[in-house]
């Protein structure tokens, strides 16, 4: 007889008596189902069944056979301190036998098969930025924090203080994982915050992701606080991004690409010329890759502020070029182990931009793609609207082929999505427009 499969040991050796069942669709909504521990070996043979037309932006229609979550047990994640003996674990979407490849965490996993193919293991790390809001008695949103009302709070000691027990709860909660959260402050925005915690492989930074985020969301509402990464819920304040921190290793030998070391080093930026290929390779796709880092009409508000907020700075990128240890630019180079991406913002998917960012990077790095002055970027515009930066998206056969890579269909079907929003949008009269024309003729 067979013994227990390894989920089963994991669940019983964490106390574990419910399992949140997770994925993703394209848009990065959690979705899950409740597995009792009592299903723990069903859940580990066959996975666990979807209508995926009810998940939503996962290319499905209710005609299509069920998804299956399939867990990937490596993930399994205790998470009691949300519910006492609960735990998640990260599934992969499978239909009819096979991964689907509208899952934004297959097409991550196929991402990083093609980097090994090509020789290199993709690390990255994220910054999660985010806010925490409440409504006002009109309805209105505001910082949870009533004394948050500096025009310049990032890192003020008595804003970490007032939410010291928001943030060490998350705190140890990702030390408790064994994430390694390194720093907890408050950002540049009234209400704004980041809790960092340490790189790890792709597969894994962007599974962690996930996972702050639904931790967040989820311990923030049981203080009566919302917790949001809507790219720039304030007119008047910095927005918030998802800042990516990428590297290569030689899959072979498992050792660092990105250091010069002691080859010649043309740039003086301390990099290979490796990386500075995969740079340029990130600077070449910039403006598709804005449709997958930042997928939503609200980004467009983060990157294209024509005014700083009331900081005196809007912390976001507004043209692709690069530079050193300097936070203007779209790709930052900070020392000679790593790159930022900093584009991103905080509605994007995780496994999606990691992954086309990845894909971009290489796409450089294949062609030897060389740099120009620092500074300097391919010259051309950067996206000013998420209709802009779709169109740069379908022109880009790079960056689609990251979303097609383990079937076709699903670069074009994500474009169908956003394009969709954007009208929905466009179409919506807003109060600036009651403002804007009411009686002004």
């Amino acid at each position: 007889m067979a013994g227990p499969s390894e989920l089963a040991v994991r669940a019983e050796e964490a106390g574990t008596k419910f399992i949140l069942a997770l994925f993703v669709d394209l848009t990065g909504k959690p979705c899950a189902k409740l597995v009792p521990v009592e299903a723990v070996e069903q859940l580990a043979t066959e996975g666990v069944g979807f209508a995926g037309y009810a998940v939503g932006a996962i290319g499905q229609q209710p005609r299509d056979p069920d998804l299956m979550a399939i867990p990937d047990v490596a993930s399994f994640t205790p998470i009691p301190f949300v519910k006492e003996g609960l735990a998640l674990v990260h599934c992969d979407p499978h239909v009819e036998g096979k991964p689907w490849p509208y899952a934004p965490r297959v097409i991550l996993k196929a991402a990083v098969a093609a980097a090994a193919a090509a020789g290199y293991v993709p690390f990255a790390g994220a910054e999660v930025e985010y806010f925490l809001l409440r409504r006002d008695s009109s309805g209105a949103l505001v910082p949870a924090d009533a004394q948050d009302t500096a025009d310049r709070p990032c890192y003020d000691a008595r804003g970490v203080t007032r939410m010291y027990d928001h943030l060490t709860g998350i705190s140890t909660a990702m030390n408790s994982l064994g994430w390694g959260n390194y720093a907890n402050d408050h950002e540049d925005g009234n209400g704004q915050f980041e809790q960092n915690f340490e790189y790890a492989d792709a597969l894994t930074t962007a599974d962690r992701v996930v996972t702050l985020r639904y931790l967040l969301n989820v311990m923030a509402a049981e203080r009566g606080m919302i917790a949001t990464f809507m790219p720039k819920p304030f007119a008047d304040r910095t927005g918030s991004g998802l800042h990516l921190h990428l590297s290569l290793r030689d899959a072979a030998t498992g050792t660092a690409v990105f250091p010069a070391g002691e080859d010649a080093d043309p740039i003086g930026l301390g990099l290979s010329k490796t990386a500075y290929s995969f740079v340029a390779g990130l600077l070449e796709h910039a403006c598709a890759l804005q449709a997958v880092i930042a997928p939503t009409v609200n980004s467009y508000k983060r990157t294209g502020s024509s005014a700083s907020s009331a900081s005196g700075a809007t912390w976001a990128p507004t043209l692709p070029t690069y530079g050193g240890n300097d936070r203007t630019h779209y790709v930052r180079i900070p020392d000679d182990q790593r790159i930022e991406l900093r584009g991103g913002d905080g509605s994007a998917n995780p496994y999606l931009a990691i992954a086309a960012a990845v894909g971009a990077g290489l796409d450089g790095v294949a062609l030897g793609l060389a740099l120009g002055d620092v500074g300097t970027g391919p010259g051309t515009p950067f996206p000013a609207t998420l209709l802009h930066a779709v169109d740069a998206f379908d022109a880009d056969d790079v960056v689609k082929g990251v979303l097609d890579a383990v079937g076709p269909g699903v670069a074009d079907y994500f474009a169908g999505l956003k394009k969709d929003e954007f009208f929905a949008y466009h179409s919506a009269v807003s109060t600036w427009e009651h403002d804007r024309y009411l009686t002004a003729i």
